[in-house]
């Protein structure tokens, strides 16, 4: 792994494949998942999951969050953005070196998932835990958390809609409309 995009971009489908690797509709995770996003306070999240009990009320009430930052570097590891552990569960995805290099840095509670080998397919890392997170707790209420997931995957469906859209319009020879 050399290029910090392409390290980035290879990171990141790697933690979406390990988060829900059959594409299973009720798996609920999102990525870039901002909070207090119209403040001086925004924090986003490169990737959240969210693991309800069962489906029952008391179920969800008592589910937990997995937070995943994604650091393709060290100096992105020391950079100050990216820092945003919210919930139940944290961790950072990252290359083994960079891990070998911060380990000492990773605070007691936040675990580490690495690369472990291409995946069968050969598109993507499957990822190891070298660290596993301890539970720490939440500040902010289950509604909220679902409220912002909700809103980050619906604003990326519409992107996908609108791609889609375009796509299709381009195939039949129609012109665009903006």
């Amino acid at each position: 792994m050399s290029n910090r995009p392409e390290i980035t971009k290879m990171l990141s489908l790697s933690i979406e494949k390990h988060m829900n690797p059959y594409g299973d509709p009720r798996i609920y995770w999102a990525k870039e998942i901002t909070f207090d996003y119209a403040t001086q306070n925004a924090v986003r999240v490169d990737y959240m999951l969210f693991r309800p009990k069962s489906n029952t009320v008391s179920g969800i009430e008592k589910g937990d969050f997995y937070c995943y930052e994604i650091k393709s570097s060290v100096e992105d590891f020391h950079s100050k953005n990216g820092h945003n552990f919210i919930g139940d569960f944290n961790y950072y995805i990252m290359p083994e070196e960079v891990y070998t290099l911060v380990s000492k840095e990773i605070p007691y509670n936040v675990g580490v998932y690495v690369p472990g080998g291409i995946s069968r397919c050969g598109t993507y890392y499957d990822l190891k835990c070298v660290k596993r997170a301890k539970r720490k707790d939440r500040d902010r209420p289950i509604s909220e958390m679902l409220l912002m997931m909700f809103r980050s995957a619906a604003r990326d469906r519409g992107k996908c809609i609108t791609e889609e859209s375009r796509e299709s319009a381009n195939a039949a020879g129609e012109e665009e409309v903006i």
